[in-house]
């Protein structure tokens, strides 16, 4: 059965029903995608967080940054993310997810893939990196 919005629509010769825009995301929504995606998408954890001496990752030392067992003339050590990334502001963060750029406009080196977010999965990603603790020094 056509709802009455789709049955004007179409009585009026346009092809799509209106359509109630999407409620907006919470900061808790925004945090829950930014896990999802860092946890299960992206990866950041796979290099950013030290590993246990059985091989897992240690989790309470979640993207605390560790050294990345890779030949030169590849990137040995992924930095601290938890907190945010040290020396990067919000936007310009955001600009690193979505460009692959850093801000002095160099690339990293790899394992560090050129990762292309859009705007709202990179905010997320962010917001959910930022809400993690930093390491204790």
């Amino acid at each position: 059965m056509m709802r009455p919005l789709c049955v004007a629509a179409a009585a009026a010769g346009l092809s799509a029903c209106a359509q109630p825009a999407p409620a907006p995301m919470t900061e808790a929504d925004i945090l829950a995608r930014g896990d999802y995606l860092v946890n299960s998408v992206v990866l950041c954890g796979d290099c950013h967080t030290p590993m246990l001496e059985e091989g897992g990752h240690d989790e309470s030392r979640k993207l605390h940054g560790a050294p990345v067992m890779v030949p030169p003339p590849l990137a040995d050590y992924a930095p601290t993310l938890a907190g945010g990334p040290a020396n990067y502001s919000e936007e310009q963060f955001l600009h690193f997810l979505q460009t692959g750029e850093r801000p002095d406009g160099t690339q990293p080196r790899p394992p560090m893939p050129p990762y292309r977010l859009n705007e709202d999965d990179a905010r997320a990603v962010a917001a959910y990196i930022r809400s993690l603790p930093p390491p204790q020094e």
